[in-house]
């Protein structure tokens, strides 16, 4: 019986599941709002900076700013179509 009640007894009840998910959604919020001001706007002034050079969508334009010890950490992420990528040496 005792491996029977191994599996039985791995499965979490809702509120757990619902306490995880409510403490990542925190977390994140945190960490937005800890973000500077001048993001949303960086990031536009970028997508414009590439859309002079390769047709790119807003949605596949992600900019992150991480702390990583004494430093921050821009990261830009740009998700480039199918034929630009084709087309690179």
């Amino acid at each position: 019986m005792g491996f029977l009640d191994y599996f039985r007894s791995s499965k979490k009840n809702s509120a757990s599941v619902a306490k995880e998910r409510l403490q990542i959604i925190v977390a994140r919020e945190r960490a937005y709002r800890n973000a500077p001001d001048y993001l949303p706007t960086l990031q536009k002034e970028l997508l414009e900076v590439v859309k002079k050079y390769v047709p790119v969508d807003h949605d596949h334009v992600k900019v992150n700013l991480e702390q990583e010890g004494a430093y921050e950490v821009l990261e830009v992420n740009i998700t480039l179509p199918e034929e630009v990528r084709a087309q690179a040496p």
